[in-house]
């Protein structure tokens, strides 16, 4: 039995998504710029802004980098005044990390910014084909096996 290839990449539904997301990472980046933001530290943010308290761990698990890249994140950020960690953990080794009213400041700025990204690279499509793209994109999620 003969194995199927990737075949034409103009027809690969991964290639197109990886296009996709190359371009949202792209104009992000633009976005994020003049707020001296970088993305892995918006997606910290914005996590910490609708999850307070989250572990490192955790944070670099839900915005995709590893828990070293996460903590120079975190690190920066605590440098500028965005948030607050203890200095010791109150339960076992896990530093809760939460916004400070600057971060917060900051995170609406960046939300704001980063939607406006989202809403140009998906002007294509109509609010319903918007919503049925994100429920079938979830529904792979949901059956990966590294999900």
């Amino acid at each position: 039995m003969e194995q199927e290839t990737v075949g034409d990449l103009e027809l690969s539904v991964g290639y197109v998504l990886k296009q996709v997301h190359a371009s949202m990472r792209t104009a992000m980046d633009e976005a994020l710029r003049p707020l001296d933001l970088t993305v892995p530290q918006y997606a910290c943010l914005e996590l910490l802004g609708q999850t307070p308290g989250l572990s490192n761990a955790e944070l670099a698990r839900r915005a995709f980098v590893t828990r070293q890249s996460m903590n120079l994140v975190l690190r920066r950020l605590q440098e500028r005044g965005l948030l607050t960690r203890p200095d010791q953990a109150p339960h076992g080794r896990a530093l809760p990390t939460e916004l400070t009213r600057d971060g917060r400041t900051m995170l609406r700025t960046a939300s704001v910014a980063v939607r406006a990204v989202e809403k140009q690279l998906f002007s294509p499509l109509s609010r319903e084909q918007q919503l049925r793209l994100r429920e079938d994109l979830a529904a792979c999620v949901a059956t990966s096996p590294t999900s």
